[in-house]
């Protein structure tokens, strides 16, 4: 009994060291008789217990890294204090495991030197305003070199740039000084478009000053001449109007005249007129003309008369 305990207990044991589950985004590099076996997926994996052990253990995730500070030399000879982070992640889990005895270590260092031969290429301004191009060289190197490792390095990201203190504060000055510069073109620039403004203003206010003088006086033209046609045509009216009375009145007396006793009548105005027109004068002037005979009047009312006779026949 206690030889068929010791054997089941055995067994037990042996199932379990066979056992070996791997979780998700993980790869287990299996090693028999100390040589390379196999690598273990995730999930339910057979071994043979004593036979085959696990090596190595490696996660196929993203994995963050941050590369230490160092100082670099820019092509001007300046210092700067640059560090990153760098991102990569293990696709070959073989090759992290035999490619290089510390693959982390290898990336990390390899980022460095090519950190610090980039930045050497460039100028100061350059390196400030080229930080896409240096991060996407150190990947493209590290790409390349981390093939052997079974790595893959996804991207490179530069988190600080400082240079030295006199460096900063002579920056400094000189942003101010661009500022101040920006600052003055653009109130300049405000200054003339307002001058442009009000100059276009005044012009537009003159114009319309001459367009409205030039149509008042056009208005007041046309007043005038359309007052000039109304009064023409008044006193146009007015003249018809007294020629049509002078032409009515000389038709009644004509009238007047053909009808029984009208020229004893006419005869009697004629005479009593000539005598008021010969006092009128005397009243008027101290000069009188008088014909050769004063006394005949009736010779000048027949005269005056015969007229009237003529005129009718």
């Amino acid at each position: 009994m206690e030889i068929a305990l010791i054997i089941f207990i055995a067994v037990l044991i042996f199932i379990f060291k066979s056992i070996t589950i791997v979780p998700q985004q993980n790869a287990y590099i299996v090693e028999r008789l100390g040589r390379y076996h196999a690598t273990l997926l995730p999930g339910l994996n057979i071994i043979i217990p004593f036979v085959d052990r696990i090596a190595y253990r490696h996660s196929l995730k993203e994995v963050p890294l941050d590369v230490p500070s160092q100082i670099c030399i820019t092509r001007d000879n300046t210092q700067l204090k640059v560090d990153g982070i760098l991102y990569f992640q293990v696709t070959d889990a073989k090759l992290a495991s035999y490619g290089t005895s510390n693959y982390i270590m290898a990336i990390t260092q390899l980022s460095q030197t090519t950190l610090r031969s980039v930045i050497g290429k460039m100028e100061l301004d350059k390196s400030f305003e080229e930080r896409d191009e240096i991060n996407q060289t150190i990947v493209a190197s590290l790409d390349e070199a981390a093939i052997n490792w079974g790595v893959k390095v996804l991207r490179y990201e530069i988190k600080d740039l400082v240079p030295p203190q006199d460096i900063l504060h002579a920056m400094q000055a000189q942003i101010t000084a661009e500022r101040e510069k920006r600052a003055r073109i653009a109130q300049s620039e405000g200054v003339k478009m307002e001058q442009i403004n009000l100059a276009n203003g005044a012009r537009e206010a003159a114009i319309q000053k001459s367009q409205g003088e030039m149509q008042a006086t056009i208005n007041n033209s046309e007043g005038d001449k359309q007052a000039a046609i109304n009064k023409a045509l008044g006193e146009a009216e007015a003249m018809r109007l007294v020629a049509d009375a002078t032409a009515d009145a000389l038709k009644r007396v004509g009238g007047a005249i053909q009808a029984d006793g009208g020229l004893a009548a006419v005869n009697l105005k004629v005479a009593e007129q000539y005598v008021a027109a010969f006092g009128k004068l005397a009243k008027e002037g101290n000069t009188i003309l008088l014909p050769a005979n004063v006394a005949d009047v009736s010779s000048l009312v027949a005269t005056a008369m015969s007229v009237v006779k003529q005129t009718q026949s």
